[in-house]
């Protein structure tokens, strides 16, 4: 197929144009102008966008046209959920056994003998794809612990510096859940704190309730006087269903916070009956917690068993989340390391790899959200990723008229930062810190 090219470019105005495409109902704001504009059934509209100067000036539906467009346009993607310091550390740390506790020491293993040549190759790869492909914003959890946490964070500083214009990055540190008491755990919070990041951490059985319930406390009492939001790895297990959303729940009911707090995995929940998944759904809705689904890890890692498939996979209940008030955002999570040794920081490919196990559909508002508007709002975006006058002009162009298509042949795209088209932007110094 070849690319349509149906962009008019606005003459005598920086960063504008205007382009026909198929544009997903769920995602458009405004209905006022898509008054009797045709909805096909996988939910796509047949729109005109035009923008000026970074900004959409009009969108309006087209009703009368005999054009049969051949592209989708989506806003760009956010993704709620990555490990960029140590994407493409296969070679250096396989785990051939693919289970959880072996990843986790090859992780370990890995991070102790990291360069920062070694940094610097897995994060600028990494946003050069995430970039091509369409990704307009990450928060990755960075390991956080031993010798080399402050080179590490000092480093993708200057790379976020770098990479403001066209990615935005949000870090989390992820370290030992008892760091966080430590007079070091404190300093670290401030500085994260200060730049704007998230503090994080892990829950995951087994562990000592009393222990974990102080730990956790004490990390919601220091992010709350730090006004610094939170994003733990939690339940991320195929035993002890929601035992950590639990601990959570309750240190919630012994004080007041007022930062938000987004679960990522939550795998475990999916295994209650669903009368427990419904009530404590209701809770994290009514404390106004975050979650962020991993479909591809969890599936690939959890629930192990030598020579036995295990039928019921651990993953979020998505759909039980959603019906009660909960936003929840798909993440693609670890890419060719230890923990999951595919992916390719391809938000097309997330969506296609995510929807058969967790039954997503992109012509649903709820199918779709979960990789668009909830994980914007996951993040604390300025913008949602709703399209309506006045938001900005980022999005990507798919090269197919048909979900299908797109999810199936991994078509050509191209990428709109601020009004411009990403092949026609200058193109990126060469870091000072590359290797």
């Amino acid at each position: 197929m070849n690319f349509a090219k149906n962009v008019e470019l606005l003459a005598g105005f920086p960063k504008s144009g205007c382009i026909d495409a198929l544009v997903p109902r769920s995602l458009i704001g405004d209905g006022q102008d898509l008054l009797g504009t045709s909805i096909n059934k996988e939910g796509l509209s047949s729109v005109q966008v035009e923008w000026r100067n970074g900004t959409i000036i009009s969108i309006k539906g087209l009703k009368h046209t005999s054009t049969v467009h051949r592209e989708i346009l989506l806003p760009r993607f956010a993704e709620p959920h990555a490990h960029l310091d140590k994407a493409f550390s296969w070679s250096r740390s396989p785990n051939w056994k693919g289970g959880y506790h072996e990843a986790l020491a090859a992780n370990l293993s890995e991070y102790k003998l990291r360069s920062k040549d070694e940094l610097l190759f897995s994060v600028e790869k990494s946003l050069n794809l995430a970039l091509v492909n369409g990704i307009g914003a990450i928060r990755s959890h960075i390991d956080s612990f031993g010798k080399n946490a402050m080179r590490d964070w000092d480093i993708l500083e200057s790379i976020r510096k770098q990479w403001r214009e066209k990615i935005l990055l949000q870090f989390v540190a992820l370290t030992p859940l008892d760091f966080w008491q430590t007079y070091e755990g404190e300093l670290f919070a401030k500085r994260v704190a200060l730049s704007g990041d998230l503090l994080g951490g892990v829950i995951a059985p087994p562990f000592n309730n009393k222990n974990t319930f102080k730990s956790l406390l004490h990390l919601v009492q220091l992010a709350n006087r730090l006004n610094c939001d939170i994003d733990l790895h939690i339940d991320e297990s195929q035993s002890c269903p929601a035992a950590g959303l639990r601990l959570l729940l309750e240190v919630l009911g012994h004080i007041k916070n007022e930062i938000s707090i987004t679960c990522s995995h939550l795998s475990s929940m999916g295994l209650l009956k669903e009368k427990a998944i419904a009530h404590l759904a209701k809770k994290m809705a009514d404390k106004k917690l975050n979650v962020v689904a991993l479909p591809l890890t969890n599936s690939w890692l959890l629930g192990r068993k030598n020579r036995c498939t295990l039928i019921k996979r651990p993953l979020a209940p998505i759909f039980q989340l959603q019906k009660a008030g909960v936003v929840v955002s798909v993440g693609g999570d670890n890419v060719n390391d230890a923990w999951f040794p595919l992916s390719n920081f391809d938000p097309i490919n997330l969506m296609a790899f995510s929807m058969p196990i967790a039954h997503l559909s992109p012509w649903d508002r709820l199918g779709l959200a979960p990789f668009t508007s909830s994980a914007a709002h996951v993040l604390s975006l300025q913008w949602d990723g709703i399209l309506q006058k006045g938001s900005p002009a980022d999005f990507i162009l798919l090269d197919s008229n048909s979900w299908v298509k797109a999810l199936s042949e991994r078509p050509k795209r191209r990428v709109v930062i601020n009004g411009e088209f990403l092949n026609e932007m200058p193109k990126n110094k060469k870091s000072t810190l590359s290797n």
